[in-house]
């Protein structure tokens, strides 16, 4: 089962970086390149423990729909969503924030996945997809950064004085 491990530092309070990583609107705002779209379940503002999510988006050139669940949830420090149906065999999303002082945030994803396809899945898997998912997940953690860093972590939790 491969796994990707990120780690980003964050100059943000941990609730608020731990907000913006389970804000639905974020989410489609930081993946604006596949056409992303929440079209079930939680799809605007923050998921919570046992909640779940479907996207659809194209990756490939390809439309496809996953739907996601909130597993475990320990606020500000760790929540793990997983996918309940999708062209995964299987993945597990763990999101875990820690405080290294004041004011600044690690946050570290761990993305464990099986691919489809058995022995074609483990093919893709060294030519192309995992380097692919690496690169997603780098790409919406900047995202994350750049909004918790900046006062456009308002626009995604607009109601929540906690996170100023």
């Amino acid at each position: 089962m491969p796994t990707i491990r990120l780690k980003t530092e964050i100059h943000a309070p941990i609730k608020r970086c731990f907000d913006l990583s389970r804000s639905i609107d974020l989410h489609l705002a930081s993946t604006a390149q596949t056409k992303e779209q929440a079209i079930a379940g939680v799809t605007s503002g923050l998921i919570g423990l046992g909640e779940s999510v479907t996207w659809k988006a194209k990756h490939f050139g390809v439309w496809q729909t996953l739907t996601s669940k909130i597993t475990a949830f320990d606020s500000p420090h760790y929540f793990a969503d997983e996918q309940v149906e999708g062209i995964f065999a299987s993945f597990k999303h763990e999101h875990i924030f820690t405080e290294q002082q004041s004011g600044i945030t690690q946050m570290e994803d761990v993305f464990h996945y099986i691919s489809p396809l058995g022995l074609l899945g483990k093919l893709a898997d060294m030519l192309f997809l995992e380097q692919y998912l690496k690169r997603f997940l780098k790409e919406r953690n900047e995202i994350i950064q750049q909004s918790a860093e900046s006062d456009n972590w308002a626009i995604f939790l607009p109601d929540d004085s906690e996170n100023q």
